[in-house]
């Protein structure tokens, strides 16, 4: 027992030296970022989060506000293959994943097919505008997704590794536009929100972008690297009020349950799955080590509540009607449930 005790001290030991590391890393690739991206901290954080929670990320927001952009800016800074995938109308499922085309050996004469890889062979895909292809291309993803693989012709083949799925949605132009199944939203750790940028760095936004243009940005990470930060998330202890918090905020987004308080029965139609307590977790231990701590706190799901439970939590008609969002039921929930501040050291 005193042996496990000391290897388990020592293992402690290296996990917090190696996050005291991995903090130090993403302080300069938000430096890096910050060459190209002016402001959006909030976003960028959050974006780091559901890359290292090994999750995919929804983001959100009107056009021009550098979705895209920053997009294709972390792939570079974090050094993985990168695909843009530009989702219309027309697109076929074959389009994303790949598919068999027959080809002939000239000296045989015999006719073979062969695989050919689609734009989902990536550590990084851009679904560029999601939500403007039909329902049957948008499944194309779900497998990728979730088991990190696609299925052509009764044969798996294997996404290379780290894999995400980031992807982009106009909130306010909804002619001839799709909405994604919850099922598929569930998918996605995060629901990012990314808003306009306030008046100085608008100011900023248009100078940088009007004047002469520099390329100087640096690597940072690698693809081995990040799946070794994912491993470290994975090892971050969690106390069990922490994990009770995340499920009973949970829980208390079901308006059929019990514990679900009288404004949520008021004003949601439909609650969290299980899956958005995990997701609170992963992506509390990934804040934490993002802030150079090796444990993570309430203060931890808190923070990650919003792009957690925002597009998990379903409103009622009439609260739809009267303005309010789901984020505003999250808010309420929180104020309701969370326990003392805790220090963050």
């Amino acid at each position: 027992m005193a042996e496990n005790s000391k290897y388990m001290d020592e293992s402690s030991q290296g996990d917090m030296a190696r996050i005291k590391e991995f903090a130090a890393l993403c302080t300069s690739m938000k430096a890096q970022l910050a060459q190209v991206i002016v402001g959006q901290d909030r976003v960028v954080e959050e974006v780091l989060i559901a890359v290292f929670s090994r999750g995919h990320a929804l983001l959100v927001g009107v056009p021009g506000v550098a979705k895209t952009l920053l997009i294709s800016t972390i792939s570079r800074v974090m050094d993985l293959s990168f695909k843009r995938i530009q989702f219309t109308p027309d697109l076929m499922p074959s389009d994303i994943t790949g598919t068999d085309v027959l080809e002939e050996d000239r000296t045989t004469g015999k006719r073979t097919f062969r695989f050919v890889k689609g734009p989902v062979f990536a550590n990084m895909v851009l679904a560029d505008e999601i939500n403007r292809t039909p329902p049957k291309t948008q499944a194309a993803l779900l497998e990728a997704m979730q088991e990190h693989c696609v299925t052509v012709s009764g044969e798996n083949f294997h996404l290379p590794e780290p894999f995400f799925v980031l992807a982009t949605q106009n909130p306010i132009e909804q002619e001839g536009t799709y909405p994604l199944p919850e099922a598929q939203l569930d998918r996605f750790i995060f629901n990012i929100i990314v808003d306009y940028p306030a008046k100085d760095e608008e100011t900023r936004i248009i100078r940088q972008v009007t004047g002469p243009q520099s390329d100087n940005l640096q690597k940072v990470l690698d693809a081995e690297k990040v799946l070794s930060m994912q491993d470290l998330v994975r090892r971050v202890p969690v106390a069990d009020h922490v994990i009770d918090f995340a499920r009973d905020l949970t829980r208390a987004t079901r308006p059929h349950g019990d514990e679900a308080p009288g404004f949520v029965k008021e004003m949601v139609a439909w609650g969290a799955g299980p899956r958005a307590g995990i997701s609170l977790i992963t992506a509390a231990k990934a804040r934490a080590v993002l802030h150079g701590r090796y444990h993570a706190t309430t203060s931890d799901v808190a923070a990650v509540a919003h792009p957690v439970l925002r597009h998990r939590v379903l409103t009622t008609f009439n609260a739809e009607a009267a303005g309010i969002k789901s984020d505003s039921v999250i808010d309420m929930l929180l104020q309701k449930l969370r326990p003392a501040e805790e220090l963050d050291v």
